[in-house]
């Protein structure tokens, strides 16, 4: 599970900014909404509300750019990512950390670079102890080679093999040493190193990220015909008019007639990158992009991908429909129709703008359905929105309600709403409208000129 994200001289996040999933002792409202890991209890939600423009986005993107530079390096385009508040940040450090579980261990990653150089400087990971002490496990500092805490005990022939990995890698400064080690590394289940492959898994598998825009999930419920009818019985609820949900085999020139070829191809990219570095005999992913809903898969000796898209059946209707027919309100419900099936344990969602095109009755039942299906399990949820319906602490915890606005200096604060300390009877969206716990726009004056 996660237990924070820390960011520092990002997009509009100047100095370090930290979104925390460790609960508060004192709420004793919705006590299911929590998750004890030995001696921590853990969020399951998060609730992100701010103006437009005010970093709420560039949170979610955070949570991409560390998955992308673990899987690929530093992206070209990272070199203006930096925030460009101040001209000392475009040669100051970036630096990005996640603190999470696996199983009951404990992990602080992390790793700053300056990105107008795309140039990374440090790379670290912690195991953290209940005791509020921290194990080092490996570090890399600039061009040197990683070394291991010294709490890593190896044998002869393990001592053996990571030498040769850490020299090898020595003056690598665009890429990350957690992606070295999971390059067709081999670990056994005994291997003090097996934590590189723990974590490196964790943080590409279990942390999904999902853009108003592109809908991303590594589900099988689109492989098999038994999800899909789960599927289909549950889009009807919502009141879509669907009533059957198929798919149906394309080749790539048809999926690049309906999307541009760059997207087809990136697509590709990443699931070739993925085959790679995991050494895996299939890759799979089901993406929805603006011209269609693609399932891609990939398997190890086959030239070609295996794609499908989705046809939908509406009522009585003899014909089919293709997907980007369908209202932008159902569409982004496919995008997130597999959180409520999915049951991938200890995965985190990430989703920006969750109630882009649906209406504020069909977000709130969606959120007490997602509530509802991973009652008591690991299963978080972090999204950002501007629906101020759903800011009840029936449905949240005050510490799951957090804030985003620019200060003066136009850099992202964030700010949980526990701080307020507001009873539990307070009507939070009136006073988040009437600007209490501030995000919210602030309007300058503007005269119209009329004419004589």
């Amino acid at each position: 599970m996660l237990i924070k994200i820390s960011l520092e001289n990002f997009k509009s996040f100047d100095q370090k900014e930290e979104l925390s999933m460790i609960s508060s002792s004192k709420i004793q409202g919705n006590k299911n909404h929590r998750i004890q890991i030995k001696q921590t209890k853990l969020l399951k939600n998060a609730v992100v509300y701010g103006a437009n423009a005010s970093g709420k986005s560039n949170l979610v993107k955070a949570f991409a750019f560390i998955k992308t530079t673990i899987m690929d390096g530093l992206p070209v385009t990272c070199i203006d990512d930096f925030c460009k508040n101040k001209e000392e940040n475009k040669t100051k450090e970036s630096v990005f950390e996640l603190q999470f579980t696996v199983g009951d261990k404990f992990y602080a990653y992390g790793f700053s670079a300056i990105l107008n150089q795309r140039k990374i400087t440090e790379e670290w990971l912690y195991e953290l102890m209940q005791d509020g002490g921290a194990h080092k496990l490996f570090i890399k500092e600039g061009y040197n080679a990683p070394i291991l805490g010294d709490d890593v005990k190896l044998s002869t022939i393990e001592k053996s093999r990571f030498n040769v990995y850490s020299e090898d890698f020595a003056g690598q400064d665009s890429k990350l040493f957690l992606t070295e080690m999971n390059r067709g590394k081999k670990y056994d289940d005994k291997s003090k190193l097996l934590f590189f492959q723990q974590v490196f898994d964790w943080i590409m598998n279990n942390i999904i990220v999902i853009t108003p825009n592109m809908g991303i999930s590594n589900t099988e419920a689109y492989y098999n015909d038994e999800s899909l009818e789960n599927i289909s019985k549950l889009i009807q609820t919502f009141d879509t008019g669907i009533t059957e949900i198929k798919t149906k085999k394309i080749t790539i020139e048809e999926m690049s007639n309906m999307i541009p070829a760059e997207i087809v191809q990136g697509i590709f990219n990443q699931l070739i990158s993925q085959m790679k570095i995991s050494d895996a005999q299939v890759v799979q992913m089901s993406w929805r992009v603006d011209g269609g809903f693609f399932n891609v898969r990939f398997i190890q000796g086959n030239s070609e991908p295996e794609i499908t898209t989705l046809v939908l059946k509406h009522g009585k209707s003899v014909f089919d429909f293709n997907f980007v027919e369908e209202s932008d309100g159902t569409k982004r419900l496919f995008d997130l129709i597999d959180m409520l099936l999915t049951e991938r344990p200890d995965t985190v969602f990430v989703v920006d703008e969750l109630e882009r095109s649906l209406h504020p009755k069909l977000t709130e039942r969606f959120l007490k359905l997602f509530m509802e299906a991973h009652d008591g399990t690991n299963m978080q949820l972090i999204f950002t929105t501007h629906e101020d319906t759903i800011m009840d602490q029936v449905l949240f915890r005050r510490d799951e309600i957090w804030f985003v606005e620019r200060d003066i200096d136009n850099s992202t604060k964030i700010y949980s709403l526990d701080r307020f300390k507001e009873r539990y009877d307070k009507k939070l969206s009136k006073a988040y409208l009437e600007g209490r716990y501030g995000a919210i726009p602030v309007f300058k004056h503007f005269s119209f000129k009329k004419g004589e």
